[in-house]
């Protein structure tokens, strides 16, 4: 199958390296470029893309605003958006994955790291760059104390879908977590996939605030 993907960013410099990026690739197709939020819905509405690489910082509408757009609208549910960022510290970074975002990667991360996300994010999947879900954990912990509030639907999860949420709280990958618990990487994924359905999670970022509302970290 052949991922569709638009790339969303002000600059020209950035749009040219994703854009060769997706092209070099033989399961990848480029769905077309946008310089700034408002364009990028009138691309998306008319492309249908798999997947949108979306910057924050644009003119006329930002990239948050146009993902919220695209979250809201439902003949747009196909349609995957990791979000782009100069800075791992960006204070939108919450707001971007609250607003809906697939996944959060830095401009500087590695192609391979950009592509294996475009890859993610179509498959329905997520992937944050470690130092995002850092920001994202320390914003959490930084935060105002609150008492616990446990998730409607987390006496649904297994002693071990717990104890993987858990670890998913402190920020570790699946590879990290079938480490730590000495399981193959395949068993791993297929706990964090079972927690995310049993949960309701859209990804990996909204399994980190659950576990931290739940005071499992």
């Amino acid at each position: 199958m052949t991922i569709a993907v638009a790339v969303v960013d002000d600059q020209p410099l950035i749009r040219m390296g994703l854009r060769v990026l997706v092209e070099a690739e033989d399961d990848l197709r480029l769905a077309g470029e946008a310089a700034d939020g408002r364009a990028a819905l009138e691309l998306v509405r008319r492309t249908r893309p798999d997947v949108v690489l979306m910057d924050i910082r644009m003119p006329v509408l930002d990239g948050i605003e146009a993902l919220r757009e695209i979250s809201a609208d439902p003949t747009l549910a196909g349609t995957r958006v990791v979000v782009l960022t100069t800075f791992a510290t960006d204070d939108h970074v919450l707001e971007a994955l609250r607003a809906g975002a697939a996944g959060f990667l830095v401009k500087e991360s590695e192609p391979a790291d950009m592509l294996r996300a475009i890859r993610l994010a179509a498959a329905g999947e997520s992937l944050l760059s470690p130092s995002v879900t850092r920001r994202l954990i320390e914003s959490l912990r930084d935060g105002p104390v609150r008492r616990p509030q446990l998730h409607p639907r987390l006496g649904e999860l297994t002693d071990r879908e717990r104890e993987v949420l858990a670890l998913i709280g402190e920020g570790l990958n699946n590879e990290e977590i079938a480490e730590r618990l000495v399981v193959s990487p395949a068993t791993a994924r297929t706990h964090v996939s079972r927690a995310m359905t049993k949960l309701g999670a859209r990804d990996r970022a909204q399994l980190v605030v659950i576990a931290y509302r739940a005071g499992l970290v």
